[in-house]
């Protein structure tokens, strides 16, 4: 793979979930992703990308895969990173209707194909399996300030990121018959770099969920897939309607049979 592709972006999102900004994302994702999974249940579960997060922790699920494009060449925090799995996002190494859960951590963001990276989340999981996606929201003061650091050169966030609204990534998903059930805004302080100033602004934490919940800095989408035309098959006919006389009336069928 080219070493200039956007798929490579994600890797520089690693570095920033570092910084004291990227600290609170990551521990306000962790503590959602938590309780999102926790209660999720089945025997298989995968995480495509970004093992700095592990999205998978609380899932009770027997088997558990983190799956990324590379293998990292150190670990996390002195830890070997358990990536199982090397392959392109836009191509899961999966049987269809094999997984069920598959967590998504700022992978459409920066994938170069988000539409085909969805198409497989959707093969791969089962009829009523669930994906989670977590992105950056473009309609809050984060999107603000990244929109004017592509301006003036000062970027808040990854630069290469393509952030997708919350409204459209409905219509993606949608349109693959998976229904969204449950989400999440957060990260509602305003843009600051310094842990000094974060810590200032945790009250807005509060008043951003209460007065301004869609314009929290990131979100988490919670879908499920599916099937249409599946259909619970009514009771057949009872034995004494189906031999009651041929022309005869419902309605008289059933005085007769009373």
């Amino acid at each position: 793979m080219d070493h200039s592709s956007p798929e490579k972006a994600i890797i520089a999102l690693g570095p920033w979930l570092e910084t004291p900004v990227g600290s609170y994302v990551k521990a306000w994702q962790q503590q959602r992703l938590d309780m999102l999974t926790a209660d999720i249940f089945g025997f298989n579960a995968l995480q495509i990308g970004l093992p700095q997060l592990d999205a998978l922790q609380a899932n009770r699920m027997p088997r558990k895969w983190l799956t990324d494009t590379h293998l990292p060449a150190n670990g996390i925090e002195g830890q070997r990173v358990p990536v199982v799995v090397v392959h392109d996002f836009a191509e899961l190494p999966f049987a269809s209707q094999s997984l069920d859960l598959v967590v998504l951590p700022h992978v459409l963001e920066f994938a170069e194909e988000p539409h085909q990276v969805l198409r497989e989340v959707e093969r791969v999981l089962i009829p009523e399996g669930q994906v989670i996606i977590c992105g950056f929201n473009p309609a809050s003061l984060w999107g603000v300030r990244q929109v004017a650091g592509r301006l003036t050169g000062a970027h808040f966030l990854p630069q290469d990121g393509e952030f997708i609204s919350l409204p459209r990534l409905k219509d993606w998903l949608k349109l693959l018959s998976m229904e969204v059930n449950r989400g999440h805004f957060g990260c509602y302080v305003p843009p600051c770099t310094t842990e000094t100033w974060l810590k200032r602004f945790t009250f807005m934490e509060k008043a951003g969920n209460r007065w301004w919940p869609y314009l929290g800095a990131v979100y988490i989408v919670q879908a499920v897939k599916r099937i249409r035309g599946m259909r619970l098959v009514g009771p057949a006919f009872t034995r004494q309607t189906a031999k009651a006389p041929k022309g005869v009336p419902v309605t008289n069928r059933i005085h007769k049979q009373e």
